[in-house]
């Protein structure tokens, strides 16, 4: 054979995953097309889902619910907004379905056993969190916004200055973009969908070997300023929504702890029946001291062992 040959051999396998990878790609996009036209067909309700909770805040204060397009065009890209979103979701069974379909016979079964619980818990938690924000979040944001309008009227300023007269009449009242409300929704909607990916990502890294239980611990202060600095970058600007985002990060960050122990816990039970672990031993002990021992070599000094 040929060197030739031989390359031309070795070509071959990953000419065939891009064939295969090109074949779930094409029928991950025709399902999202789907769900999409699906979805648009349907914009108008899927609308008026997503308002409860800003016109549950207007009711509350005895104001008609009522959004507003500012731009000519606002309409038919808010239909288009909510076709993206709901499509994605509506397909995102499917895609993920076609990702392990791409992926599994590459897996040895023990490899499959391991990785098809997170497969199923990832869209779970993403839709705990998106469940979360809609039902809990979103009403005590829209309704700490809601609180900064301001009643208009005669009788309330106490000064006979005019300036003052007119300020006290003036009012202010939410009159808000429909595109807008949408964005803000979704985003509150997808920041904790995609935060509640927190254990999953964890655990499955911890079940790869990549993070420790003991790690997670010693870098949790960290942790604590990387959470803040995430909580006022996807929330908007209200302490509200901010601190409820980091209470929920941190309790998800801290039960990512717990999994990635009972993932250790499992592993070292599993070593120890094999004969490769002692009964007293773990495995996180034994590259904790490793590391020791390389910060110790690290440290000496050359030179200063003592002269025979």
């Amino acid at each position: 054979m040929t060197k030739t040959d031989e390359i031309e051999d070795s070509s071959a396998p990953l000419i065939e995953h891009l064939a295969e990878l090109r074949t779930r790609l094409i029928r991950s996009a025709i399902a999202f097309l789907i769900g999409m036209v699906l979805c648009f067909t349907v914009w108008n309700p899927i609308f008026n889902f997503l308002t409860r909770p800003i016109c549950a805040g207007l009711n509350e204060r005895g104001q008609d619910c009522g959004l507003i397009l500012i731009k000519l065009q606002e309409g038919f890209f808010v239909a288009i907004q909510i076709s993206l979103l709901g499509g994605f979701m509506l397909a995102f069974p499917f895609i993920a379905y076609q990702m392990w379909r791409f992926v599994a016979p590459g897996l040895y079964r023990s490899e499959k056993n391991a990785f098809l619980p997170f497969l199923i818990s990832s869209p779970l938690m993403f839709f705990s969190g998106a469940a979360f924000a809609f039902y809990v979040v979103t009403p005590l944001a829209f309704d700490f916004f809601l609180g900064f309008q301001q009643v208009g009227g005669d009788g309330i300023a106490t000064s006979d200055d005019p300036d003052a007269q007119a300020l006290a009449n003036a009012g202010i009242t939410f009159q808000g973009s429909v595109q807008e409300y949408l964005s803000l929704t979704v985003k509150f909607i997808v920041a904790f969908g995609m935060c509640f990916q927190l254990p999953v990502l964890l655990t499955l890294m911890g079940k790869a070997g990549l993070v420790s239980s003991r790690g997670l611990a010693d870098v949790r202060k960290y942790a604590v300023v990387g959470i803040l600095v995430l909580a006022a970058l996807v929330t908007p600007p209200d302490v509200i929504t901010q601190v409820i985002l980091f209470v929920v990060v941190y309790g998800l960050y801290e039960i990512s702890i717990q999994l990635v122990k009972r993932v250790e816990k499992k592993r070292d039970e599993q070593l120890r029946a094999e004969g490769i672990l002692a009964e007293d031993e773990s495995l996180d002990d034994m590259f904790a001291e490793f590391d020791e021992d390389e910060d110790d070599a690290a440290t000496k000094k050359p030179g200063s062992e003592p002269k025979a």
